[in-house]
């Protein structure tokens, strides 16, 4: 079971903006044992009224939200580690109208906190290990309903392709097509030689073999699903969980962001046995430069 963190206990960790920017220092700047600039060892305290800390000796300034998710924000830290206790707590997302509603601000300064939170889960959730033992790939459509074909081909859909590791890890990715020349490339990136790969019967993971791997199929055309061990159910599970929570939450996503927020599910999907709370985990993420 994962750590518990209640809103009381956020209020009481984090009272007011101070403690939010001590805690933004820390992660950035805790390591540090003596001045960049007059290199003697030393202790940096914060500037009464300004979002920064100065060496005891020298005066030297640590800026520690300079190029983070921060950056030139006027809006209240508090606020932010708001959002992100929300973003952390959420299991279907987070949407600016609901951010808006909760802290008090604009639409707009609501729906630009999001989006620089959703920056924070682009490839953190991998090591750069490719995935291994027995993984599934498969692709899906985004985009809204429309008349005429649906599935692959629909006009005005979206792509995405994905490999998922049983009982382990995923990786997504929004693309132009779903052919050969697009899905072997992120297959190979992403799993490792000598994988057994699961697929459908889709074109484009006929030659799948060629790159080395134990390829094996299920016919969805001939409603096969499970073939011994060969299926896609987890990744499919991980679209559905997609699907519904896009749906219910945000209801339409430009193609332009889609890859911020597909990044954000899997992100939450990949530590979903983590024994930490999510926000002890995206705190730190914030600390780091960004811009």
């Amino acid at each position: 079971m994962s750590e518990k963190f209640t809103v009381k206990e956020f209020n009481k960790k984090y009272p007011d903006d101070d403690a939010c920017l001590q805690e933004i220092f820390n992660h950035r700047y805790g390591h540090l044992k003596e001045c960049p600039k007059c290199h003697k060892p030393t202790k940096f305290y914060k500037i009464s009224g300004r979002k920064c800390y100065k060496c005891a000796f020298c005066g030297f300034e640590l800026r520690p939200l300079a190029d983070t998710i921060f950056h030139k924000s006027s809006t209240s830290l508090k606020n932010w580690f708001f959002a992100i206790y929300l973003f952390a707590n959420s299991k279907n997302g987070v949407s600016a109208k609901e951010l808006q509603r909760h802290l008090g601000v604009t639409y707009k300064c609501a729906w630009r906190m999001a989006k620089q939170i959703r920056l924070l889960f682009d490839n953190q959730d991998q090591d750069g290990t490719p995935l291994d033992g027995i993984v599934e790939a498969d692709e899906t459509y985004m985009g809204g309903k429309r008349r005429g074909k649906r599935g692959r081909g629909a006009e005005g859909k979206t792509p995405i392709i994905g490999v998922a590791e049983r009982n382990g890890e995923v990786m997504a990715k929004v693309v132009n097509d779903t052919t050969s020349s697009t899905i072997t490339p992120f297959i190979c990136k992403n799993v490792e030689k000598g994988t057994e790969l699961m697929t459908d019967e889709y074109k484009s993971y006929k030659k799948i073999s060629l790159q080395g791997y134990k390829h094996r199929t299920v016919n969805h055309g001939l409603n096969e699903y499970v073939n011994g061990t060969a299926h896609t159910n987890t990744l499919e599970g991980f679209w559905s969980q997609l699907k519904r929570s896009v749906n219910g939450t945000y209801h339409a996503i430009s193609p332009k962001y889609l890859q911020n927020y597909l990044n954000e599910f899997v992100y939450r999907y990949n530590l979903r046995h983590s024994q930490a709370h999510l926000f002890h985990l995206i705190v730190p993420m914030a600390g780091k430069p960004v811009l």
